[in-house]
């Protein structure tokens, strides 16, 4: 699958965003998919995730409350709501998606390296 993801931009503090990840190739809904950021001099971190379905989200502790994932699978898209915005969010924003395969931890979304396929991302910046 190749993903691309759009929406970034420059935006003030408490500003919103929407961050859009479209999905061509194979068959879109089968896969949980996922947003990470990456600050300049820092490592890839994970944002938020969600199942193949669409059914379940979770969210890192630094977003909860002022991001949302959504996933539309006839659309073959996966987006994200950003809202609230800090100096601390801006980032190069990626979507990735996962393979269905058994996991083995409950927080392996998490994980960059669980994700098979990644867009090229997203820059966003907030200025304060």
């Amino acid at each position: 699958v190749q993903l691309q993801a759009s929406g970034g931009g420059l935006v003030q503090a408490g500003g919103s965003l929407r961050l859009s990840c479209a999905a061509s190739g194979r068959t879109f809904s089968i896969y949980n998919m996922g947003w990470f950021r990456q600050a300049p001099g820092k490592e890839r971190e994970f944002v938020a995730a969600i199942v193949w379905s669409g059914a379940r989200t979770d969210y890192a502790d630094s977003v909860q409350g002022r991001f949302t994932i959504s996933k539309n699978n006839p659309k073959n898209t996966v987006t994200l709501q950003v809202s609230t915005l800090k100096a601390e969010d801006t980032a190069v924003y990626y979507c990735a998606a996962a393979n269905l395969r058994p996991r083995y931890s409950s927080t392996w979304y998490q994980g960059p390296s669980e994700y098979d396929y990644w867009g090229q991302g997203t820059l966003v910046t907030v200025s304060s």
